[in-house]
């Protein structure tokens, strides 16, 4: 019961969130200078609204978000189709609606972050681990230093540099495009180098930190060996915090790929999120900052969700253990007075 009314307070508080985001990001576009159509016609382009869309699609749009319409109404007009699913077709994409494109592009971007997550805990942990052990030596301060440059590069950054390397000079891996594995594994180590170092970086505090532990402490005095120290214990206990770390970093990779798919030219979610701010997309921009923001939402609720189910002092703190009172209703024990006819003892005394 604690757990259903926990999850629907994160709900409803996720609801406003969503709410004030679309609100903000609706404000925004209002008040930037010059719509679709302008920038369409001042670029040149030939994917104008009037060139591209057809009579129907249109009248469509028009009856949605025509000049004519107050900016309220547009407002309402396209929350409700967010809430029922239908927010209409993309000024640019007109063929497609949002949902459709949403639906297209997102696997995309997330297989990308998923490959990044897996390249990042398998390169850090390692790292983070050995650098705890042999604290203080030259491998520690040479992780550590790599990790601090890496966690500060951008990963628009790094892809560049990757391209310069095994595109340019070695050319081994395509630069650009998307027809096949071997064009997702310059956009995925892009991805995953920032992770990396913050990851190494966690870990060998967790380790550190579990290391000086009093359990780990008596082990070592009672003779255990170093290496049955460390499985059974201080790595158990150093990798269930990166549960907290995993999850919202998968969601940050997801919506964070939008420089590194405009580079190397990828069609996912994250390129049609910058074409549809760079050409004031509203739908588009707007549906896709709604999804960025829930999805981002969802994966902290499921991050608190199985942390506390793995870590019992989580679950205190959030609320989600048994009061005494209700442990005690269950096992069929009153919390009232106690009556004279139970305390035998008591009266006599008296």
């Amino acid at each position: 019961m604690k757990v259903a009314m926990f999850i629907g307070r994160r709900i409803a508080r996720m609801i406003l969130c969503l709410i004030a985001v679309s609100l903000l990001t609706w404000i925004l576009l209002q008040l930037a200078p010059g719509d679709f159509a302008g920038i369409q016609e001042v670029g040149g382009g030939t994917v104008g609204l009037a060139q591209q869309a057809s009579a129907e699609q249109q009248s469509g749009l028009a009856a949605r978000y025509g000049a004519d319409i107050p900016g309220w109404q547009q407002y309402l007009t396209f929350m409700v189709g967010a809430v029922t699913g239908d927010m209409g077709p993309s000024y640019r994409y007109t063929h497609m609606t949002v949902e459709q494109i949403i639906a297209h592009a997102f696997p995309i971007s997330a297989g990308l972050a998923i490959g990044a997550v897996v390249i990042a805990v398998v390169v850090a942990v390692p790292l983070g681990i050995l650098a705890a052990v042999r604290r203080k030596s030259i491998w520690d301060t040479g992780t550590m230093f790599v990790a601090t440059l890496g966690h500060g590069l951008p990963n628009y950054l790094a892809g560049l540099v990757l391209v310069l390397i095994f595109s340019s000079a070695l050319n081994l891996l395509p630069p650009f495009g998307w027809r096949g594995p071997e064009n997702m594994i310059l956009p995925m180590i892009a991805l995953a180098v920032s992770p990396i170092a913050m990851l190494a970086r966690y870990v060998r505090n967790s380790v550190l930190e579990n290391l000086r532990e009093e359990y780990v402490v008596a082990a070592k005095a009672k003779g255990g060996r170093f290496r049955t120290i460390m499985a059974r214990h201080v790595l158990r206990n150093s990798m269930m915090p990166l549960v907290t770390v995993i999850g919202p970093m998968f969601a940050g990779l997801a919506t964070g790929t939008i420089f590194v798919e405009s580079i190397f030219g990828i069609p996912g979610l994250g390129r049609y999120f910058t074409e549809a701010a760079a050409q004031r997309d509203m739908p588009l921009l707007m549906g896709s900052t709604l999804f960025f923001a829930a999805l981002l939402m969802v994966m902290n609720l499921l991050v608190d969700l199985v942390y506390a189910l793995l870590d019992p002092r989580v679950r205190a703190s959030l609320n989600l253990t048994a009061s005494e009172s209700d442990v005690a209703a269950k096992a069929g024990i009153t919390a009232g007075p106690v009556s004279r006819a139970q305390t035998p003892q008591s009266e006599a005394a008296l």
